[in-house]
């Protein structure tokens, strides 16, 4: 059977432009989903943007546009952003789509089917910018505002009919599924706030609005829409054709591998989404990870404090693959990070200009001049060379068990530490000192060309675009990319010609005032 991965990002509310956030998720999504593919599994990558509910239908209306008009045009500029990063996904997904609308109908009848909602009253303090339900215990008040104590949001009382889902009777089974699936919610902070939040207790949760009209309407009540996350959560079934479990990309791809999300929405993804599957009998995704916040000073970015930082305007100064690399290695994964523009040129300067880039000019350079352009074939492998050789074959299994625990700081440190050690075998052999001794030179030249056609296979996730340019050296396509040929201790064909290419990155002139 074909080894399957379905990775989903959140689906992104089109009420304001994009920002780093929303880069953050789709590119920490984008490294995965690269990584599986070039690992041979059968990758399906979903992102997507989230168009209904009040928070939706009031900017619109602030803009004096029709909603289904305006959210075409910001939807298109999250659409837009995954072309400028150079996502991979498979699908994008808007939940005004019919296809969406018909899933998430289907899940709410299985769930009125089973007994798990009824028609009751709501009351309580709602968040529009959260489209989210508080406790009075998770309500403070500032300035004589009303707003939820973890999100800063402000909020409004509320009273409605509503209908609920029976979500107090999800608690045991939940809190027996965490404990019988301990790798579910990640990382294990997360976890902690998760099982507290279920043990504390759950209350039934309210799933339709009937103050305003955007949204899908409750099938047999139209003067009710369903609530906004029951609404969303349910893209990534709709984006495998669900209901119709047995159509090819359900039958491959659910459930999910995993749902990549920030830390804020985190009681939605791994409490609502959960007991919403266990009631519709749906197996549950496999993993839900929280990651952290990427903050503007010391506070989560927000349109409402003016401190959105936009992802184009730094790839239209760095380059893209800059920022990729640094979001990726600069953050550390599950934890909040800050954008620094002396880090970001630092990481340019440093790793990608000298320790990559540089160390890819360098043998080139020298093998064009020294080795006729060619992959040297007159060669004999000395230790020295077969330790810095074997050592990415020897490690690809200890690489695959951490990306599959999303252990990032681990893999991006191990290509630091591989472009370190390459860079000083290249220094220390001295093979501009060996041409009395044309075996030598060729294989330092061909050790370290073969290095760097392995970094570039590992760096490929990261940073795409600049992985190419480098693998053309050796006329390697992406399509040749694959990790099957670390493992099976491939190694670069002899006497193949090689490329001159150019420069990878340039370094930052940096101002010392």
């Amino acid at each position: 059977m074909d080894k399957t991965f379905y990775i989903t990002t959140p689906i992104y509310y089109p009420s304001a432009r994009p920002h780093m956030g929303h880069a953050y998720s789709s590119i920490i999504a984008d490294f995965f989903a690269r990584f599986k593919n070039i690992d041979g599994h059968k990758v399906h990558f979903l992102t997507g943007t989230d168009e209904h509910g009040l928070k939706v239908q009031r900017a619109a209306e602030k803009n004096g546009q029709d909603t289904q008009k305006f959210c075409d045009q910001i939807s298109k500029t999250f659409q837009d952003l995954s072309k400028t990063l150079n996502l991979s996904n498979t699908d994008f997904i808007r939940t005004t789509e019919e296809r969406h609308k018909k899933s998430v109908q289907h899940l709410w009848n299985e769930l009125e089917k089973n007994d798990d909602i009824y028609l009751s009253n709501y009351s309580g303090w709602y968040s529009v910018s959260d489209e989210a339900f508080y406790n009075e215990d998770e309500i403070d008040e500032i300035d004589g505002k009303k707003v939820a104590k973890s999100s800063r949001s402000s909020v409004e009382w509320i009273e409605e009919e509503s209908y609920f889902f029976r979500l107090s009777k999800w608690e045991k089974p939940l809190l027996e599924y965490y404990k019988s699936n301990p790798d579910f919610i990640a990382p294990e902070s997360r976890k902690n706030e998760v099982i507290s939040f279920v043990k504390s207790g759950l209350k039934d949760l309210s799933i339709s609005r009937k103050t305003f009209s955007w949204g899908i309407p409750v099938p047999n009540n139209e003067k009710h829409v369903i609530y906004v996350w029951l609404d969303a959560l349910t893209n990534y079934l709709s984006a495998l054709e669900y209901p119709d479990k047995d159509h090819e990309l359900f039958k491959k791809f659910w459930p999910a591998s995993i749902h990549l999300i920030g830390k804020d929405i985190i009681r939605f993804h791994a409490v609502y989404w959960p007991a919403f599957l266990l009631a519709a009998k749906i197996d549950l995704p496999k993993k839900i990870y929280g990651h952290g916040w990427i903050l503007s000073g010391e506070e989560k970015m927000s349109k409402s404090k003016g401190n959105i930082l936009d992802p184009l305007k730094i790839v239209e100064k760095y380059g893209l693959d800059p920022l990729r690399y640094y979001l990726i290695k600069e953050v550390s994964f599950g934890n909040d990070g800050n954008i620094s523009q002396e880090r970001l040129e630092d990481c340019i300067n440093s790793d990608l200009a000298n320790n990559y880039g540089n160390l890819c000019q360098r043998v080139v350079a020298f093998a064009i001049k020294n080795c006729k352009g060619k992959v040297p074939n007159e060669i004999k492998f000395q230790d020295e060379d077969f330790i810095i050789l074997n050592k990415f074959k020897d490690n690809l299994e200890n690489i695959r068990s951490k990306i599959d625990q999303q252990n990032i700081n681990f893999y991006i440190d191990y290509i630091v530490n591989s472009l370190f050690e390459a860079n000083k075998y290249f220094n220390d052999q001295e093979p501009w000192k060996k041409k009395d001794n044309l075996i030598r030179l060729n294989t330092i030249v061909y050790t370290t060309l073969e290095i760097v056609r392995k970094i570039s296979f590992l760096l490929y996730p990261i940073i795409p675009e600049s992985s190419l340019k480098a693998l053309k050296i050796f006329n390697i396509s992406e399509n040749e990319i694959n990790l099957s040929s670390i493992e099976n201790n491939e190694y670069l064909l002899k006497d193949n010609n090689i490329n001159k290419i150019d420069i990878l990155f340039n370094k930052i002139e940096k101002n010392n005032d």
